[in-house]
């Protein structure tokens, strides 16, 4: 009897850490699977350089081995830490169409220039703090004119076509520069209201600017090219390291400059799990998001409505030089036009968003068939 009575807590046991075997398994599942459409519609960066060119490279947070926001102006000056290149990126999915968000982040950016722009925009901090109305630039709104840490990007809507990765196609794209969005729809898609975006295969064409680093279509035009040096972010798998990539140039001066940059992808549950933890040292500001519903069709059912308890979580980085925590990460993300939508709306319910933005119609699902990181 006593071996019995011992068969049932074992067995308990048992089962217990078989389930959370297979529920571990499953998650590595979808984060393979999730990184797999990331790849494949991974967007083709073309980053203009500006006059302090590492400052223009796209890496990761913890580029100098640690999590802390506070030291990455000074430590990206730093040539003992390279810049390798990332994107960070999160997968959302109804039963029509792919939400993949791209983030880029610089650990600089550095408007108005690297010392005449953080000087001017702490000036404009202090006047701000002692009630003044100070500002020289006119920016105020806009963020300060250079700050610590820097994180823009886009959102890719993908149309799926069957099971097949292959057979899907980039429809529209937003993207963000400076607190505004601009909309895109790829060329071939009858959707004049809107500008196009250039798609090379499944992959975008994006422009990110120097030293500012807002993010809009690739389009080739005086504006975007002229007198202006560029490396061509594209990924690879693998993240390279463009000051490398530069020596070779200058070491070997008679072959031609390989300009493109190879990256790889971070998933943005690595930035996610530091703000749900409200890490002081990662973030500097938290908002309460309170709680967010989304549309669910989980294994093919009837859609139902599903709240999620997301509470306070960090929103902006904690950075000191220049404006003080105005990086965020795309939770943090807003439009200047579209003041009335809740913080980080276009983030948790990517569908409901794009479907509103671009006027489309019931064809469009909202109800997810998954549940996104965020919330699971």
């Amino acid at each position: 009897m006593k071996t019995a009575r011992l068969l049932i807590p074992v067995l308990a046991v048992s089962l217990f850490i078989n389930a959370n075997s297979v529920s571990r398994a499953n998650n590595r599942g979808l984060a393979d699977a999730d990184r797999e459409i990331a790849a494949r519609f991974a967007p083709i960066f073309y980053q203009a350089l500006g006059d302090r060119p590492r400052s223009d490279y796209i890496t990761n947070f913890d580029f100098d081995g640690d999590w802390r926001g506070d030291n990455n102006w000074e430590n990206a000056a730093n040539e003992t830490f390279p810049l390798n290149a990332y994107i960070y990126y999160a997968v959302a999915e109804t039963s029509t169409h792919l939400f993949i968000h791209y983030a880029v982040f610089h650990p600089r950016d550095y408007k108005g220039g690297e010392i005449r722009g953080t000087i001017l925009s702490e000036l404009i901090r202090e006047g701000v703090k002692r009630g003044g109305k100070y500002d020289p630039t006119g920016l105020a709104d806009e963020a300060t004119l250079a700050h610590e840490n820097d994180m823009e990007g886009a959102l890719v809507t993908v149309e799926k076509n069957g099971k097949d990765l292959g057979h899907a196609r980039v429809m529209f794209v937003e993207t963000l520069h400076h607190n505004e969005f601009s909309h895109y729809a790829a060329a071939g898609i009858s959707e004049e209201r809107f500008s196009s975006v250039s798609v090379d295969g499944q992959h975008p064409l994006l422009y990110v600017e120097p030293k500012g680093h807002g993010i809009e279509a690739y389009s080739a035009v005086t504006k975007q090219v002229a007198n202006k040096d560029f490396l061509r972010y594209a990924f690879a798998g693998r993240a390279s390291d463009p000051d490398r990539l530069n020596a070779i140039c200058h070491d070997l001066p008679e072959t031609p400059c390989e300009r493109s940059v190879g990256y790889d992808l971070i998933s943005l549950q690595s930035l996610w799990s530091k703000a749900h933890n409200k890490d002081e040292h990662v973030y500097g500001e938290t908002y309460d998001y309170g709680k967010v519903t989304i549309s669910l069709s989980l294994k093919g059912k009837e859609p139902i409505q599903k709240t999620i308890s997301v509470g306070k979580v960090g929103c902006a980085f904690l950075g000191k030089v220049g404006g003080e925590n105005m990086a965020r990460p795309p939770w943090g993300w807003f439009s200047l036009e579209r003041s009335n939508d809740s913080l980080g709306n276009a983030f948790f319910d990517p569908a409901s968003s794009v479907k509103r933005a671009y006027g489309l119609n019931d064809n469009f699902s909202v109800a997810y068939v998954r549940l996104p990181f965020w919330a699971d």
